[in-house]
């Protein structure tokens, strides 16, 4: 029975998740929190392990989250329920829009599912941001100089760094998460 769980679990984020991976990361959280406990700790590490392992972020995160309930067939279930509405949706939306693109209410629909789709993505910001740079589960309303008690400031300096190093010097991703991992793991194991 989990295995069903967990493939109807995925295969529903996976019909709902629009805006890719990132943008799933709310709903796999929300939808973790129903089917069992995970921290937001946790989470954040399983985010982080997603990341940096090969292929979709979404698939990587069902694939652990199936894997930590149900072993290896779990992490099957939750892939392949997450991987499955994908493969029928893109079928069936290339078959749909060859046909209707230009049409004004489909425009109007890829219109409303953008700035959604930036707020999914901007949710899964705050959320990883929050867990990563504040010590605590919510900042609360505090003076600006007591701030700096709520930040977990090696890594809001590697936040800040990556953030510089990407933007301003246009740094490989790959080359920042193997380094940010270093020094993770010497400063911060």
């Amino acid at each position: 029975m989990i295995l069903l769980n967990l493939y109807v679990m995925f295969f529903t984020i996976g019909i709902f998740g629009f805006g890719g991976g990132y943008a799933m990361l709310p709903l796999i959280f929300q939808r973790v929190q129903e089917f069992g406990q995970m921290s937001a700790q946790e989470f954040s590490n399983l985010v982080a392990l997603s990341q940096v392992t090969p292929g979709p972020i979404s698939v990587n995160a069902a694939t652990y989250v199936g894997f930590n309930y149900a072993g290896f067939p779990g992490a099957a279930a939750a892939t392949l329920g997450i991987a499955t509405p994908s493969f029928i949706l893109v079928i069936a939306v290339m078959s749909f829009m060859d046909k209707y693109y230009k049409n004004k209410g489909v425009q109007g629909v890829m219109n409303g599912i953008r700035p959604a789709t930036v707020g999914l993505i901007a949710s899964a910001v705050i959320f990883i941001g929050q867990t990563v740079i504040v010590n605590s589960k919510v900042l609360p309303l505090v003076a600006l100089s007591e701030v700096f008690e709520y930040l977990n400031v090696l890594p809001f300096i590697m936040f800040i760094c990556t953030i510089i190093l990407i933007a301003k010097f246009k740094v490989s991703p790959i080359i920042i998460i193997l380094v940010m991992g270093i020094i993770g793991a010497v400063l911060c194991g």
